[in-house]
């Protein structure tokens, strides 16, 4: 049964009229969040994934070189005794000392 009612038209008519518009305050308040995000995004100075990823990997290739290396010297050391002091401990030439057992001597 339909009816002939004006105010119930009418109604209707405003109904749809504000879905409407809530759709385009919808749409125009998502535009509006996503370019602010994108602006204070771009702000922090983030980095991309693709960037983050290569850097991680350099990383991770770096530590097992020095790990290899830190092996490698351990196991020199090992085979040259490593029972000589440091050059600095041995009297090595420092500014103010004695170069020589001679020139000690003369002293």
């Amino acid at each position: 049964m339909q009816t002939d009612n004006r105010v119930l038209d009418g109604m209707a008519r405003f109904f749809t009229n504000a879905a409407g518009a809530a759709q385009s305050f919808k749409a125009e308040m998502e535009t509006m969040m996503k370019a602010r995000f994108e602006r204070l995004i771009g702000e922090l100075d983030l980095v991309q994934r693709e960037e983050f990823d290569a850097v991680k990997a350099m990383a991770a290739k770096a530590r097992a070189e020095n790990e290899k290396l830190t092996a490698r010297l351990a196991e020199l050391e090992t085979k040259l005794g490593r029972t000589r002091k440091p050059a600095v401990e041995r009297g090595s030439p420092r500014k103010g000392r004695a170069t020589s057992k001679r020139v000690r001597r003369k002293l």
